[in-house]
C-alpha cells in the first residue's frame, strides 16, 4: 500500500491552490445561451481555466458559442467536478439543438491520480529496468476510451454532425513537478482517444497538439506546467478552428 510521502502531498497541495479559488475550481463562467446555441463545447481546464480559447474562436465566428467544460472535469467520475458526459446532458437539456460539439477529456482522468500518488503507475521511472507504459495505466486509459465511445455514440444519436475532439499535448517542468513523466501516458491516451474517434459512431474528428506545442512548452504552458498561455491558447483555437471547417 502507497504511503503519502512529502513530495506527494506537496503536489497535492500545489495542485489545489493552482486549480481552487474561494472553494471552487476556478474556470470561466459557462455560458449557456450564445449567439449560436448549436455550437457547444464541454470538457477541462484547457478551456476552462482562462477561457482564452473561446475568445479565439468566438473572435473568427464573430459570435458566441455554449461553453460547458469545467475544470478538474474527467471523462470517468467526478473527483472534482461533474464529469463530460453530464456537460454534455446538460447542454441537451437547456437546448438540444446542438450541430457541433468542440470538446476534450480524459487528462484529468490521468493527471490527478498521477499527482497525487500515481496508483496507477502513470509517470515514467527513467530506468531501463522500468520497460514500457504499465499495463494499469493502460487499463485506466482504456476505460476512457470505451465511456468516450459511449458519449461519441450518444452525441451522434442526438443528431450532432460534428464533433471536433482536441487531444493533449507532452506538459512541461511546472509547480507540479516534472510533467515530462506523463509523456508516454499522454502519447497512449491520445492515440485512445484518436481510436475513439475512429471507432465511434460519430462524426469525429481528433485534433493532435502535440506537434504543435513540441519546443516551445516554454512560451505555451504556464507555470503549473499544465495549462496553455495565451499564446499556446491562440495556437490550440486554430487548430479547433480548422478543424471545424467552418
Amino acid at each position: 500500500m502507497k504511503k503519502f510521502t512529502t513530495q506527494s502531498l506537496l503536489c497535492l497541495m500545489l495542485f489545489v491552490l493552482c486549480s481552487c479559488g474561494a472553494g471552487t475550481l476556478m474556470s470561466v463562467d459557462p455560458l449557456t445561451d450564445a449567439d449560436n446555441d448549436e455550437i457547444v463545447n464541454v470538457g477541462d481546464s484547457i478551456y476552462a481555466l482562462s477561457g482564452d480559447i473561446y475568445k479565439n474562436l468566438e473572435a473568427k465566428a464573430g459570435e458566441t458559442w455554449r461553453h460547458y467544460a469545467i475544470s478538474g472535469a474527467q471523462i470517468v467520475g467526478g473527483i472534482l467536478a461533474d464529469p463530460i458526459p453530464d456537460q454534455y446532458a446538460n447542454a441537451k437539456a437547456d437546448n438540444p439543438d446542438i450541430r457541433i460539439v468542440y470538446m476534450d477529456g480524459g487528462g484529468n482522468d490521468i493527471l490527478i491520480p498521477a499527482i497525487m500518488l500515481d496508483p496507477y503507475n502513470c509517470k515514467n521511472c527513467n530506468y531501463w529496468w522500468c520497460g514500457d507504459l504499465s499495463q494499469s495505466c493502460k487499463d485506466l486509459v482504456d476505460d476512457v476510451y470505451v465511456e468516450t465511445v459511449d458519449l461519441l455514440n450518444q452525441m451522434d444519436a442526438d443528431g450532432v454532425e460534428k464533433v471536433v475532439f482536441l487531444g493533449y499535448y507532452h506538459l512541461k517542468w511546472g509547480l507540479l513537478g516534472d510533467l515530462r513523466k506523463l509523456d508516454d501516458a499522454v502519447d497512449y491516451g491520445d492515440k485512445r482517444l484518436r481510436d475513439a474517434c475512429l471507432n465511434s459512431t460519430a462524426n469525429a474528428v481528433f485534433v493532435d497538439p502535440r506537434a504543435a506545442f513540441a519546443g516551445k512548452e516554454s512560451s505555451y504552458i504556464i507555470a503549473d506546467g499544465i495549462h496553455p498561455t495565451a499564446q499556446g491558447s491562440a495556437v490550440l483555437a486554430n487548430l479547433v478552428w480548422n478543424a471545424m471547417g467552418l
